[in-house]
């Protein structure tokens, strides 16, 4: 089941992916009067079929790697594939369509896939998500991280002015900067004393042309779950021994402990007796005395239970919020991808961090295995890439046609068709080149 997981995950994100896009252009074009042949998700050989009463057959085809929306064009009705039977009489060619609705048209399909990653993000705004709090543990000695002021266990509140909640907005941050040279500011509390600081880390070229870069670990940050109280149990021992939501365990019965894990282990193992914990609280420390519930599982074993969990914090909103921060996201991951394709462009981040058919597979499978959550999150940053992609003013892709379209406007009539198809032709080259290098990259990580 699992070895059918990845390619049922990838035809089901590349395929919701594909119709939002194709319906985009097929609404347009539908409402610019326009006869729509055919509207197909995959190419080649049709696997199922069938036409509505408009005339428009809709396909499934066997090559799940995109789609189209096949329009009337009366200049070369051979294209259009269909018997001249099953073209309506008053049918409107695409020349005929005004250059306008001809951009529109164009432009519908990334419209469509920006409007999914906006619906999306607010769904999962809605359902809300458990967050882990930023942690992260002090530099060693003379490390880069120690020298700028991040020697103790720290929270980050912010990467370069922005605000972050969890270590994937820190990890956005920090994308925002590969290839560039200067200094990352992180805004962060220090977990000891409770005081703001600001941690300058210098870069120079960071990660030029590195392929899946090492954004934590070159800063010497180490993501740490910290023997934090998150969460009291009413009426359980800790809160009878006084524990408090945001308490820092710093040792256990005279021995250090940093991690969370590190903690629960003591408290395990330790069942009816009394433990005492070096505590941390508002920059005070304090000592407190414990005495864990001993719990027997079934097969006979005694645990200690304290009654705590870690900081976490489930972040849920209304519909109209969820709306706003799906649309405010999508905008993010719209400017985050346009700035990583420019710097791709000049050099200053490695191509191999582009991704094909067979890296999506992998990518789609990896987070459905996690969680629809997950995936859904994945479902809606392909959409945003495959949006971006396609503005591209790239012959064969949407971008390109809206530019000769315009020059159209521009000139008061079309280009020549033999400068069209000579244009088209490069692109059908340069996008099956990119194909090739996506896939040759795949193929690499891979093996």
């Amino acid at each position: 089941m699992e070895i059918l997981l990845y390619p049922l995950a990838f035809l089901l994100l590349l395929g919701v992916i594909v119709v939002f896009h194709e319906f985009g252009h097929f609404i347009v074009a539908r409402r610019s009067g326009v006869h729509v042949v055919r509207f197909s998700v995959g190419f080649g050989k049709p696997l199922l079929r069938w036409s509505d009463k408009y005339g428009t057959e809709f396909v499934l085809a066997a090559i799940p790697f995109g789609g189209y929306v096949q329009m009337y064009d009366d200049r070369d009705p051979v294209i259009n594939a269909v018997d001249d039977d099953a073209i309506p009489k008053d049918a409107v060619g695409y020349t005929f369509l005004s250059p306008q609705w001809r951009i529109a048209i164009s432009l519908a399909g990334p419209a469509a896939n920006f409007l999914l990653a906006i619906l999306i993000y607010a769904l999962l705004f809605m359902v809300g998500t458990l967050q882990f709090t930023p942690t992260f543990d002090g530099g060693e000695a003379d490390s880069m991280l120690a020298n700028a002021g991040g020697d103790k266990p720290f929270e980050v509140l912010s990467v370069d002015g922005d605000a972050v909640q969890n270590y994937q907005d820190v990890a956005m941050g920090l994308g925002d900067r590969l290839g560039e040279s200067g200094e990352i500011v992180l805004g962060v509390v220090d977990l000891e004393t409770s005081q703001r600081l600001d941690i300058a880390l210098p870069i120079t070229r960071w990660h030029e042309g590195v392929g899946e870069p090492d954004l934590f670990g070159s800063l010497d940050l180490q993501p740490i779950r910290l023997s934090v109280v998150g969460q009291v149990v009413e009426g359980s021992a800790a809160q009878r021994a006084g524990l408090q939501i945001g308490d820092w365990i710093v040792a256990v019965d005279g021995e250090r402990v940093r991690r969370w894990s590190e903690w629960v282990e003591y408290i395990v193992a330790s069942p009816g007796r009394a433990m005492v914990f070096e505590v941390l609280r508002d920059g005070r420390r304090i000592y407190i005395t414990a005495v864990p519930d001993s719990v027997t599982l079934e097969d006979g074993q005694a645990i200690g239970r304290l009654g705590i969990a870690p900081v976490k914090e489930k972040v849920q909103y209304g519909p109209f919020d969820a709306l706003t921060l799906g649309a405010a996201k999508t905008w993010d991951m719209t400017f985050m991808t346009l700035a990583m394709m420019k710097k791709m462009i000049l050099g200053s981040v490695s191509a191999e961090n582009l991704v094909g058919p067979v890296g999506i597979v992998k990518i789609a499978g990896d987070s459905a295995r996690v969680g629809w959550y997950f995936f859904l999150n994945i479902m809606a940053l392909m959409s945003v890439s495959l949006g971006v992609l396609n503005l591209l003013p790239i012959p064969m892709l949407d971008g390109g046609h809206v530019v000769f379209t315009s020059i159209e406007m521009l000139r008061g009539k079309p280009l020549p068709d033999r400068l069209q198809m000579s244009v088209m032709q490069i692109g059908i080259v340069l996008l099956g080149a990119m194909m090739i290098f996506v896939t040759y990259n795949d193929l690499t990580r891979l093996l």
